[in-house]
């Protein structure tokens, strides 16, 4: 079957893999597409059309091993568990595949939200803002706030006969929730849609996060996407909300925060390891982020 470039929220079934075993219909869905599927234990590669309604797939049973990819790209492997959840809006199509690690049945659910149910809660949040918003792209991540709503709807799913306004209710504390934690706001008002897919923003932070204790260089970080610096730091920010020179210095600070709770290492050691060669410069970055030293830091461990 000819996968295109784009596809709505009516079609993107087609395009799955799996037996649906549970599905929302009627009229009480309008706004909100819900879909249950029981996947094999492995697939070959198949490529999901890209949507512009927001997306988001979550892992209801079953740990597996997952890889995605973009234009013929490397593979990103992402593990899989229970609870994990993929959400993208937009972009491009990319290329998908999987092997479960458990003898446990491996299961999805899919649920998209309408543009305009998403716009009232970017509009909500964001106010004049929330047409500079575009939803970040995230591979595997974990939200324990967001699966008790989405559990709601795949219950409600079940009923022979759905309430249009739980499900709209629902759907609208979804879109909020979405527009607080995973928006990122664009720099001018063009209406750009392009970002960085989440397995490539997956890929490109995990080597960040190995490459710490050098020296940052936005060259570096942009030849990994293949992209130029300017375009790189353009997608990056929309895709976090931070430049990439800001989300290295988060990731060392996570780091060193890490370090001072659960190792004897002294600060300057610890400083060295993230990248610092100046303690002093740490200590001022460190008290900037947690407004303690991080000798204080430790303390309250």
């Amino acid at each position: 079957m000819r996968v295109p470039e784009t596809t709505s929220a009516e079609e993107i079934d087609r395009y799955a893999v799996g037996d649906r075993i549970v599905a929302s219909k009627g009229p009480a869905w309008h706004d909100v597409r819900l879909t249950v599927y029981a996947l094999p234990q492995a697939s070959g590669v198949f490529t999901m059309p890209a949507v512009t309604e927001p997306f988001i797939v979550w892992i209801n049973s079953g740990d597996a091993e997952a890889q995605e990819r973009e234009n013929d790209g490397p593979w990103v492997t992402t593990r899989l568990k229970k609870g994990s959840l993929f959400l993208t809006a937009a972009g491009a199509p990319y290329d998908f595949k999987w092997r479960t690690l458990t003898a446990e049945p491996f299961e999805v659910t899919l649920v998209l939200l309408s543009l305009p149910l998403f716009s009232e809660g970017l509009k909500d949040v964001l106010g004049e803002n929330a047409a500079h918003a575009h939803l970040r792209d995230l591979s595997g991540f974990e939200d324990s706030r967001l699966l008790p709503l989405l559990q709601l709807l795949r219950e409600e799913a079940l009923k022979p006969a759905a309430s249009r306004l739980f499900v709209r209710g629902i759907g609208h504390a979804i879109a909020v929730h979405l527009a607080r934690n995973y928006v990122a706001l664009s720099e001018d008002a063009s209406g750009e849609t392009a970002a960085l897919p989440g397995f490539k923003l997956r890929r490109i932070t995990d080597w960040m996060a190995e490459h710490l204790a050098e020296e940052f260089s936005l060259a570096r970080v942009a030849e990994q996407a293949g992209m130029s610096e300017f375009h790189f730091n353009r997608l990056f920010k929309r895709a976090t909300g931070l430049p990439p020179s800001q989300y290295c210095i988060k990731l060392r600070l996570d780091l060193a925060k890490r370090l001072l709770r659960e190792t004897e290492k002294s600060v300057i050691t610890i400083a060295n390891d993230v990248g610092y060669s100046n303690p002093s410069h740490f200590a001022q970055l460190f008290r900037k982020d947690t407004g303690l030293s991080p000798t204080d830091y430790r303390r309250q461990r």
